[in-house]
Order: C-alpha cells, then sequence, then structure tokens
C-alpha cells in the first residue's frame, strides 16, 4: 500500500512539474502568449489537438506531456458504446412511407439496368418508375430526360425498402438537374475501389427545385447527397427525410466528407435521418455530418440523429455534427456573391441529436440570424459560433461541452443547460435518454411546437431535444 501511495505522489508531482513548465512556456514566450490566448476562446478538445500537434518534433516534450494529454483526451472524448447504438426511429423505415402526392397516374415497371435508365430518360410527370426487387450495378452516371410538375411528380422507387440495391462504380451516382423528382426506398452502396471514385450516390444541380429524397439508405461515398448550383439556377425547395447515410469504415480521401452537402440551395428541409461514420483520413481530415453554405437561406435541420463516430472517437482528424457554413465557400461555387455577407441565412436546428463526435455538435460559421433550439448534445465539443458575421441565438439546448464564439461572431443564449449527460438520462452515450433527473421545465416556443420524435411539445416543456422518450424506434444504427 506504501509503494501504491509513493507512485501515486511522484505521478503527481510530475504531473505539476510538467503543468509549471508547459505554464512557464505559455507566459514566457510570445508565441505561448499568443496560444493562450487563443486557448481561451477554445473548447478543451480544440486545445488538447493543437497541443498535440504543437509536441510533435519535440522528442523530450512529447515524452513528458503526450501522456498527461492522451489522459485528458479519453476524459474529454469518451469512446462510443462497444455493439450497434439504436436508431431511435430515425433514417430508412422498414415499411414504405405513405405516398407522397396523389398525382401519380402511370407507373413503368422496370427489371434491369437498362430498362431503369431508359425509364429515367422518358418518364413524364405524375409517373411512377416502380424497380422489380434485386441488385442493380451501374459503372456510369444516370441521367434525366423530363420535368416533373407540381402535384405529379416522377418518382424513382421500390416497392419496399431492402429489396431493391443500387450499385454505384461512377463518381456520381444519379445527376438531379430537374424539378420535381422523387426518390426513395432505395438501397444505394458506392462500390468503388478507390474512396475518390465514389463521390455521390444523388448530385442535386441547378433546375431541380422540389427534389425529394426519402426512406433511402445509401452508404461508402464522400457527400452521399451533394446540392449545389449550375448555370445561376438554384435546386430550391427540397426535402430530406428518413435517409440513412452512413459509411462503413473511414474514407480514405483528400475530397469534401459530407454526408449532406448544401451549397446555395435555399428552404430545403432536413428532417429525421440518420447520419453515421464520416470519418476523413487524408487531406485535412475535416469532415461533417451535415452543413448548408455557399450564400443559401432558409434551411432547416429538424429531428435528426447524427452520430458522427460509432468508435475510434479519437481518431485523426475533426468531425462536425450538423452545420450553418460549413468550412465557407469558394467564391465560384456560391451563391449570387452572397457568401461575403453570409454563408447562410435564417437557418433553424431544432430537436437534434448529435452525439459521439471530437469537435462540435452545432457550428455556425460565417452564417446569420441562425437559431439553435431546443437540441441534445452527447460527448461532443459543444456548440461553436464563429468568424463575424456570424450571428446565432441559442435557445434551450442541453449539451456537454462549452458555447463559444470567436473571430468576431456574436452569441446569445435564453434557457440553455449544459452539464453532463449522466446527470439527467439513463445512458446518454447508448442512446437511451429516459430521465433519471428533470430540469426545471420553461416556457415553449411558438415555433418549435414538436420534440424529436415528433410528439407534441406541452406548454411547459423541457430542454433538449426529447420531451418524453419513446423506447420504441429503437432500430440499430449502421456500423
Amino acid at each position: 500500500m506504501g509503494r501504491l501511495v509513493r507512485i501515486s505522489l511522484y505521478a503527481l508531482l510530475a504531473g505539476a512539474v510538467a503543468l509549471a513548465m508547459v505554464l512557464a512556456w505559455l507566459l514566457g514566450s510570445e508565441q505561448g502568449q499568443r496560444l493562450w490566448s487563443e486557448a481561451t476562446s477554445r473548447s478543451p478538445h480544440e486545445v488538447i489537438r493543437h497541443l498535440k500537434r504543437r509536441l510533435q518534433g519535440h522528442d523530450r516534450l512529447e515524452a513528458m506531456l503526450l501522456p498527461a494529454l492522451r489522459l485528458a483526451q479519453s476524459r474529454y472524448e469518451r469512446e462510443p458504446p462497444a455493439g450497434p447504438l439504436p436508431s431511435l426511429g430515425k433514417g430508412q423505415q422498414p415499411q414504405a412511407l405513405a405516398p407522397l402526392v396523389p398525382g401519380i397516374v402511370n407507373t413503368l415497371a422496370v427489371a434491369n439496368p437498362q430498362e431503369i435508365e431508359d425509364a429515367l430518360l422518358k418518364a413524364q410527370a405524375g409517373t411512377r418508375i416502380l424497380i422489380a426487387p434485386g441488385l442493380y450495378p451501374f459503372q456510369r452516371t444516370l441521367r434525366l430526360g423530363q420535368d416533373g410538375a407540381p402535384g405529379a411528380p416522377v418518382v424513382l422507387s421500390a416497392a419496399q425498402p431492402g429489396t431493391v440495391w443500387l450499385e454505384f462504380e461512377q463518381e456520381e451516382g444519379i445527376l438531379v438537374d430537374r424539378p420535381h423528382w422523387v426518390f426513395e426506398n432505395l438501397n444505394i452502396r458506392g462500390a468503388c475501389q478507390r474512396a475518390n471514385d465514389c463521390e455521390h450516390a444523388f448530385h442535386v444541380v441547378g433546375r431541380a427545385a422540389f427534389t425529394t429524397l426519402r426512406n433511402n439508405r445509401v452508404t461508402d461515398f464522400n457527400a452521399h447527397v451533394k446540392v449545389n448550383g449550375f448555370n445561376d439556377a438554384w435546386p430550391d425547395h427540397g426535402t430530406l427525410a428518413f435517409n440513412t447515410l452512413t459509411n462503413q469504415g473511414p474514407r480514405e480521401t483528400g475530397r469534401p466528407v459530407t454526408p449532406f452537402d448544401l451549397v446555395g440551395a435555399s428552404d430545403w428541409r432536413v428532417h429525421d435521418n440518420l447520419v453515421t461514420q464520416f470519418v476523413k483520413l487524408d487531406g485535412n481530415q475535416i469532415s461533417f455530418g451535415m452543413f448548408m453554405k455557399g450564400g443559401s437561406e432558409n434551411g432547416r435541420f429538424e429531428r435528426n440523429l447524427v452520430i458522427c463516430s460509432l468508435s475510434g472517437i479519437s481518431l485523426p482528424g475533426v468531425r462536425v455534427g450538423i452545420s450553418f457554413g460549413g468550412g465557407g465557400t469558394d467564391a465560384s461555387a456560391c451563391r449570387r456573391g452572397r457568401c461575403e455577407a453570409f454563408e447562410h441565412r435564417g437557418g433553424l436546428a431544432a430537436n437534434n441529436i448529435v452525439a459521439h463526435c471530437n469537435d462540435t455538435g452545432l457550428d455556425v460559421n460565417r452564417s446569420r440570424e441562425i437559431r439553435l433550439m431546443h437540441n441534445t448534445l452527447v460527448n461532443t465539443s459543444g456548440i461553436g459560433v464563429r468568424n463575424a458575421p456570424a450571428d446565432a441565438h441559442l435557445h434551450a439546448n442541453l449539451y456537454e461541452g462549452v458555447a463559444l464564439s470567436r473571430d468576431g461572431a456574436r452569441l446569445s443564449v435564453s434557457s440553455d443547460l449544459a452539464g453532463p449527460a449522466h446527470r439527467y438520462f439513463a445512458n446518454a452515450d447508448g442512446l437511451i435518454f429516459d430521465w433519471l433527473q428533470k430540469p426545471d421545465p420553461i416556457p415553449s416556443e411558438s415555433f418549435v411546437t414538436n420534440d424529436f420524435s415528433g410528439s407534441p411539445r406541452h406548454a411547459e416543456t423541457l430542454p433538449g431535444a426529447v420531451e418524453q422518450f419513446q423506447a420504441g424506434g429503437t432500430g440499430r444504427a449502421a456500423r
């Protein structure tokens, strides 16, 4: 026993000496003082990563300080529980959803890859292209031939989810450049030898307004759904609902890794999706679960479940959950030069659950008039608002970590609740949100009328995404 006490005292003494050396360096050098100033506006997660990078090549300091930094990192970045996590009813549903519109007057039945290609080119408004059960491989981009119409879209679908698999070996799976198209109940897999060669399952561009993607499962792409302008036309008013976007493993690519990547398009509704596993190994190693940027406006992220990492939370790189602004937009891709004024304006993120990210769960970059409301963040660094003219209002979020603004960004907060998730929930890391200790109720907001499960909120509601946890809908998240 005495020997253990002596070892513990030696460990404490070594840690104190190491800390004193770091403080002396921070306060005694211009570079150190700059780093100290920067650290006070960063989350502990960022500071630890930065210090680890700065120590590279300094062998003696690495030997002394890396063990302590790794220990601190393991405290702030908890490894997700082993085994599958529940999907909480989000993502692709086991049964087809109710018909989107009653205006489908014709059905084209297809049963091989060539028939699918031909039907996509000739189907008229009000037509459903129904794919027979099976596996359909493709090596070239699928293209559309005709416009849909309001109340009479063109629909590409399977009768039931899990019965039709489209396997793409091309960079772009389906090029969506016509308005009023719907894609539903499909399972799509990227089958490329190299991650660089499977960019998008859906590329929604230009005139493709009112595109709807719902109840699909899309696996193994860099940016599973990419949305952007073309020839000064923008695919506004889109919907992404009840889709599962995931990867079987990290992406070995320097290209952007963002399962939902929207640039410039406005008035998109993104709800009830499951987004997981988007680790980027090459290039800048920064990845996002979902973002809207590029001068877009009035986007909504609602009731989504985003899990950055199902294992290996502290792998190299940075993983962010949901973002307005992303990493910023090149002028050539920005909508009508708006990006100097804002990357996104008027966005809402409400009733989302974001978990197991080694960086922010919610991020606002150069985006204005953003509302982040009733979100629950578990095992992330918290909320970040950065780079003027960014401004965001936070209301009734429940999160671990911190809420920080920097580089001229503005942040206002009301009724947020920050603290360890285990204080409030039965097993937050395992995504079990039965309340252990309910916080004080707060008045409901008129424009956030339901919670994560879609249940109506009461006049007096609770912070976070979950007012009443429903044990149903516990299907398994993809691994």
